[in-house]
């Protein structure tokens, strides 16, 4: 079973134990994804696909000061955030950002996006602008 899967694999780097799985269902043999996941790990093998990786910081990009440590939230548009995040689709991913108010928690405008670009951010703060000013704008300072 394992020499089949290498010669699976070896063929398509990018098949996952589910595809793996089912290509040797469709070839006669009687193999679970969960034998297959075993076997896999055994021979220290996974797919190669890109994964995302958001949280590192941007070589060269300016630390700012955390401008919140020790401040008591007290109001409303006092302090907003923004942050990005990635939601896993069965083709890839789909990135969401939103504006939140910290003290009322209330969601002020969100923006999903296939790619990466800073479009869809600036139009959540757009958005977000439209319904007032904060005194202090949050944000993690991460890559994108």
């Amino acid at each position: 079973m394992m020499r089949e899967i290498d010669l699976l694999f070896m063929a398509c780097p990018f098949y996952g134990k589910r595809r793996i799985s089912a290509v040797l269902k469709s070839r006669g043999h009687e193999v679970g994804v969960d034998l297959t996941r075993t076997l896999m790990r055994r021979m220290g093998i996974e797919a190669i696909y890109p994964k995302p990786n958001l949280s590192k910081p941007y070589p060269g990009h300016k630390i700012y000061p955390y401008l919140l440590r020790g401040i008591e939230i007290e109001r409303i548009n006092q302090v907003w955030s923004t942050d990005i995040t990635y939601l896993r689709m069965r083709h890839g991913f789909l990135y969401l950002t939103a504006v939140i108010d910290w003290y009322s928690r209330y969601v002020l405008a969100w923006r999903l996006s296939n790619s990466l670009d800073g479009i869809f951010c600036r139009e959540a703060l757009r958005a977000a602008l439209a319904r007032g000013t904060p005194d202090v704008f949050n944000t993690d300072q991460g890559a994108q």
